[in-house]
């Protein structure tokens, strides 16, 4: 469901942020033990990171895994079996998280590397449906495709799943939408897909870590790393059934896809892995330092958990601002030109998208940070305007 158009509270517009009632609490049983934001470099700093969905900060273990490995690179040190230790390690828990195995997980650096395996299988004027305004990522790869006959339908989000047919080969979407935090019915979508003999593709860059997922709904899924999976740049993964995997050429293969790694770095005959890892590519090895231990703390703390705190999160930022519920982690508002400057002045990071201001809230965020971006909010000029017009059209 589109979070950022729940039906209004009647019909009656928002009120100002300066107007609002202090801020709803948010349920201290949603709400994680405090010493996990400390694990964070914002804790106990003046800034209220609500931008997750442009980048992810690191536990601070996970930060010191990256520094350590490039300063012993920087010494002639590096571990490389260590490094391999990293992929296979981050490999499996990213397996664990969807509920699959990890021989069904391989690995890249970006997600449009690992949508474009998917883009060159189809066969010539294929047929993909897609979500309109969804992240270049994931369309652009299928977009190139175009030259060769390949027809993509681009329809609103809401419409996917009606919108596939018999002659449809794939449907593609992320199961959170990079603009605004809407989430997917990737239940129906998937249902929709399987009646007409399509398969799906979706990219959960902007949900796996917080959004619990199911990976068995899907034939196949990439995910980038540096976002909610909290690592740096250069980590993604493309997961799958072993029959939609088994379909993808491994056009990017090279030494780190043979059968055995280190006795596949040169010469012939071709020797690649037998499962996912035949479509892996050669890891950015201290963005992998860090992935796994990343991945390490989303485990102990578990994504049931991280999706209660975040959407309790989220909660009381709406209804800080007078705004009716939603389902997402992201939040999108129709604030002023120029309002992320203005926050950022008042310690208060996020990002504009798509003409609009765009909040997330995850593991480093606390209700502080929250009431301290409504706070800021208030102060900009126009913002309760804007809001209640937008509330008001709803």
């Amino acid at each position: 469901m589109d979070t950022d158009h729940a039906p209004a509270r009647g019909d009656r517009p928002a009120p100002h942020p300066q107007q609002t009632a202090p801020n709803a609490p948010a349920a201290p049983e949603d709400l994680l033990p405090a010493d996990v934001a400390e694990q964070f470099g914002t804790a106990g700093s003046q800034t209220a990171y609500l931008n997750t969905a442009t980048y992810g900060l690191p536990p601070l273990e996970a930060h010191e895994a990256v520094v350590r490995a490039e300063r012993d690179r920087a010494t002639g040190r590096l571990d490389l079996d260590a490094m391999d230790a990293a992929v296979s390690g981050s490999r499996a828990a990213f397996a664990r998280l969807l509920g699959l195995t990890p021989d069904r997980v391989a690995v890249g650096s970006q997600a449009s590397q690992l949508v474009g395996l998917v883009a060159a299988a189809l066969p010539d004027g294929a047929e993909v449906v897609a979500a309109e305004g969804d992240f270049t990522s994931l369309l652009f790869p299928l977009l190139a495709q175009e030259q060769r006959g390949v027809h993509v339908r681009l329809v609103p989000l809401p419409e996917l799943a009606a919108s596939v047919r018999p002659s449809t080969d794939l449907v593609a979407v992320s199961a959170v939408q990079s603009s605004d935090g809407a989430v997917a019915a990737l239940d129906e979508i998937a249902a929709a897909a399987a009646a007409n003999g399509a398969r799906t593709l979706v990219d959960a860059t902007q949900a796996a870590g917080w959004l619990p997922l199911a990976a068995d709904r899907v034939d196949l899924l990439v995910c980038g790393g540096y976002k909610w999976l909290l690592a740096p740049r250069g980590t993604c993964f493309l997961a799958g059934t072993a029959e939609a995997l088994a379909e993808l050429p491994p056009l990017g293969a090279g030494w780190y896809a043979g059968a055995e790694i280190w006795d596949s770095v040169y010469g012939g005959p071709l020797r690649l892995a037998s499962d996912a890892r035949r479509l892996d590519l050669a890891p950015v090895w201290p963005a992998w330092a860090g992935q796994a231990p990343a991945l390490e703390f989303l485990a102990e703390v578990g994504v049931e958990a991280i999706h209660r705190h975040d959407l309790a999160l989220a909660a009381r930022f709406r209804s800080g601002l007078g705004l009716p519920a939603g389902d997402s982690a992201i939040v999108s508002l129709p604030l002023p030109p120029g309002s992320a400057e203005r926050l950022a002045r008042a310690g208060v990071v996020a990002a504009e998208r798509a003409g609009r201001m765009r909040f997330s809230f995850h593991l480093s965020t606390t209700p502080d940070d929250v009431d301290r971006a409504v706070e800021a909010i208030a102060s900009v000029d126009g913002a309760g305007d804007a809001l209640g017009a937008a509330t008001a059209d709803r």
